[in-house]
Protein backbone atom coordinates (compact mmCIF):
# COMPACT_ATOMS: atom_id res chain seq x y z
CA UNK A 1 0.00 0.00 0.00
CA UNK A 2 1.63 3.65 -0.67
CA UNK A 3 1.14 6.43 1.54
CA UNK A 4 -1.14 8.20 -0.80
CA UNK A 5 -3.87 5.46 -0.71
CA UNK A 6 -3.59 6.22 3.72
CA UNK A 7 -6.39 7.44 5.14
CA UNK A 8 -4.25 9.64 7.45
CA UNK A 9 -2.12 11.03 4.98
CA UNK A 10 -5.58 11.51 3.31
CA UNK A 11 -7.33 13.50 6.11
CA UNK A 12 -3.95 15.47 6.62
CA UNK A 13 -4.18 16.81 3.15
CA UNK A 14 -8.06 17.82 3.97
CA UNK A 15 -6.44 19.48 6.85
CA UNK A 16 -3.66 21.35 5.16
CA UNK A 17 -6.63 22.72 2.48
CA UNK A 18 -8.19 23.97 5.38
CA UNK A 19 -5.57 25.93 7.17
CA UNK A 20 -5.10 27.68 3.50
CA UNK A 21 -8.44 28.73 3.37
CA UNK A 22 -8.87 30.08 7.08
CA UNK A 23 -5.84 32.26 6.94
CA UNK A 24 -6.24 33.62 3.43
CA UNK A 25 -8.95 35.78 5.46
CA UNK A 26 -6.59 36.25 8.28
CA UNK A 27 -4.41 40.26 8.34
CA UNK A 28 -1.82 40.84 5.53
CA UNK A 29 0.28 41.61 8.69
CA UNK A 30 0.13 38.29 9.65
CA UNK A 31 1.90 36.80 6.26
CA UNK A 32 4.58 36.35 7.96
CA UNK A 33 3.61 35.41 11.43
CA UNK A 34 0.61 33.31 12.25
CA UNK A 35 -0.57 32.57 8.81
CA UNK A 36 3.14 31.21 7.52
CA UNK A 37 3.17 28.88 11.00
CA UNK A 38 -0.11 27.43 10.59
CA UNK A 39 0.67 26.92 7.25
CA UNK A 40 3.94 25.50 7.92
CA UNK A 41 2.94 23.02 10.84
CA UNK A 42 -0.29 21.90 8.41
CA UNK A 43 1.97 21.21 5.74
CA UNK A 44 4.19 19.42 8.05
CA UNK A 45 1.90 16.68 9.15
CA UNK A 46 0.83 15.20 5.66
CA UNK A 47 4.54 15.91 4.93
CA UNK A 48 6.06 13.53 7.46
CA UNK A 49 3.49 10.53 7.18
CA UNK A 50 5.19 10.29 3.66
CA UNK A 51 8.83 10.79 4.91
CA UNK A 52 8.07 8.37 7.53
CA UNK A 53 6.63 5.91 5.03
CA UNK A 54 10.09 6.27 3.01
CA UNK A 55 11.94 5.10 5.49
CA UNK A 56 13.49 1.65 5.68
CA UNK A 57 12.85 0.22 9.24
CA UNK A 58 9.19 0.61 11.98
CA UNK A 59 11.72 3.00 14.46
CA UNK A 60 12.56 5.13 11.56
CA UNK A 61 9.10 5.69 10.40
CA UNK A 62 7.21 6.12 13.76
CA UNK A 63 10.01 8.65 14.26
CA UNK A 64 8.81 11.02 11.87
CA UNK A 65 4.70 10.07 12.72
CA UNK A 66 6.34 11.27 15.95
CA UNK A 67 7.08 14.45 14.23
CA UNK A 68 3.87 14.53 12.17
CA UNK A 69 1.52 14.30 15.76
CA UNK A 70 3.76 17.46 17.24
CA UNK A 71 2.50 19.43 14.44
CA UNK A 72 -0.68 18.37 15.24
CA UNK A 73 -0.58 19.78 18.28
CA UNK A 74 1.42 23.48 17.21
CA UNK A 75 -1.30 23.71 14.77
CA UNK A 76 -4.32 23.30 17.17
CA UNK A 77 -2.41 25.66 19.57
CA UNK A 78 -2.25 28.41 16.71
CA UNK A 79 -5.36 27.68 15.95
CA UNK A 80 -6.50 29.00 19.28
CA UNK A 81 -4.66 31.91 19.03
CA UNK A 82 -6.42 32.57 15.95
CA UNK A 83 -8.92 32.46 17.77
CA UNK A 84 -7.96 34.59 20.48
CA UNK A 85 -7.12 37.27 18.04
CA UNK A 86 -10.18 37.01 16.40
CA UNK A 87 -9.05 36.11 13.45
CA UNK A 88 -11.58 33.48 13.02
CA UNK A 89 -14.91 32.65 14.70
CA UNK A 90 -16.30 29.94 16.36
CA UNK A 91 -17.81 28.25 13.76
CA UNK A 92 -14.53 27.81 11.58
CA UNK A 93 -12.47 27.04 14.80
CA UNK A 94 -14.59 24.43 15.67
CA UNK A 95 -14.86 23.06 11.88
CA UNK A 96 -10.86 23.08 11.65
CA UNK A 97 -10.20 21.47 15.14
CA UNK A 98 -12.85 18.59 14.15
CA UNK A 99 -10.18 17.91 11.44
CA UNK A 100 -7.71 18.12 13.51
CA UNK A 101 -8.97 15.50 16.35
CA UNK A 102 -9.78 13.21 13.11
CA UNK A 103 -6.11 13.52 12.09
CA UNK A 104 -4.63 12.56 15.41
CA UNK A 105 -6.91 9.85 16.31
CA UNK A 106 -5.91 8.38 12.79
CA UNK A 107 -2.34 9.24 12.86
CA UNK A 108 -2.56 7.86 16.84
CA UNK A 109 -3.73 4.49 15.60
CA UNK A 110 -0.68 4.38 12.26
CA UNK A 111 1.61 4.62 15.49
CA UNK A 112 -0.03 2.04 17.18
CA UNK A 113 0.08 -0.31 14.35
CA UNK A 114 3.78 0.07 13.53
CA UNK A 115 5.28 0.14 17.17
CA UNK A 116 3.32 -3.10 17.41
CA UNK A 117 4.56 -4.34 14.10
Amino acid sequence: MEYTDLNVWIESRKLVKMIYDLTNSFLKEEVYGLTNQMRRSGISVPSNIAEGCGRRTSVDTVQFLHVSRGSLYELETRLFLAMDQEYIGLSNFESVLSQIKTCKKLLNGFINYYLNK
